[in-house]
């Protein structure tokens, strides 16, 4: 009996995020430092006839019909020219919109997943990504990445050496709409991205508008022994913390207060 494929959806943070403009198109032209985790939404996938999708999980219930893994499994079918069955299933840990690239992430993974089981070229995955979201030729990837444009033209980059910090997201459990937050952007063009720790979230003036619970979260992960950088992710709510430790880390989410939603993981 052949064993499931199994792809991880890395959660996805922004370790700084720089919004320079409004674009004719409705979109935005930003600057970010993408970086992803080691973990995340958990994906498998056996051979079947047709795409299916079985959510499960903590936030599984949360998934639609219309979602983001069943769209991407049906772009790359047309782009290949025949069906490409299989039987999803979606273990969903990670909250639905909330800064962390969830249904890019799991969009992304199921392009890797059928890619491996039905033998394609990668290109076909990497020419449709970018019209499935403007995360997803990053989360497509999955390594720290220089994004411009509207997130989706992409640069490698050097994160001098983060790789393997433990890091501490933590998510005030409030669902956040990335055009609600994108709305009430100011307009105003802060200046080029430089260095990500002396850059900034342009999102996260607007985004604490939404949500106030934010601004606690920050303050929260600030305070805490051991932090030595924090800041909120994407449009938010989710806000993170790098640690000089895992024994530092793992004691701030120990702390973490009930009502909020936590993950203990590293950097990749």
């Amino acid at each position: 009996m052949t064993a499931p494929a199994r792809e991880i959806a890395t959660a996805k943070l922004n370790l700084a995020l720089h919004v320079r403009g409004k674009r004719a198109d409705g979109l935005h032209d930003i600057e970010t430092i993408f970086a992803f985790c080691t973990d995340g939404d958990r994906l498998s996938a056996e051979p079947a006839d047709e795409l299916t999708l079985d959510s499960i999980g903590p936030f599984g219930a949360e998934i639609g019909e219309v979602n983001l893994v069943l769209i991407a499994g049906r772009a790359l079918s047309e782009a290949v020219g025949r069906p490409l069955g299989a039987a999803i299933t979606l273990d969903k840990r990670l909250p639905v919109a909330s800064g962390l690239g969830g249904g890019s992430a799991d969009a992304a993974a199921v392009l890797r997943l059928l890619t491996a089981m039905h033998s394609l070229d990668p290109a076909h995955a990497q020419a449709i990504a970018p019209a499935l979201g403007s995360d997803v030729p990053a989360c497509l990837l999955s390594l720290p990445m220089l994004g411009e444009g509207a997130g989706d033209c992409l640069r490698p980059i050097d994160l001098g050496g983060v790789s393997g910090t433990p890091v501490l997201l933590v998510n005030p459990r409030v669902p956040l709409s990335t055009a609600a937050v994108f709305a009430r952007w100011n307009g105003d063009d802060g200046g080029p991205l430089g260095d990500w720790r002396d850059g900034r979230n342009d999102l996260q003036v607007p985004a604490i508008e939404l949500v106030p619970a934010i601004a606690d979260v920050l303050d929260w992960l600030g305070a805490r022994t051991g932090a030595t950088f924090s800041r909120m992710s994407g449009s938010g709510a989710t806000c993170f913390a790098l640690f000089e430790s895992e024994e530092a880390r793992d004691a701030a989410a120990e702390a973490t207060p009930g009502e909020w939603w936590r993950l203990a993981t590293f950097l990749r």
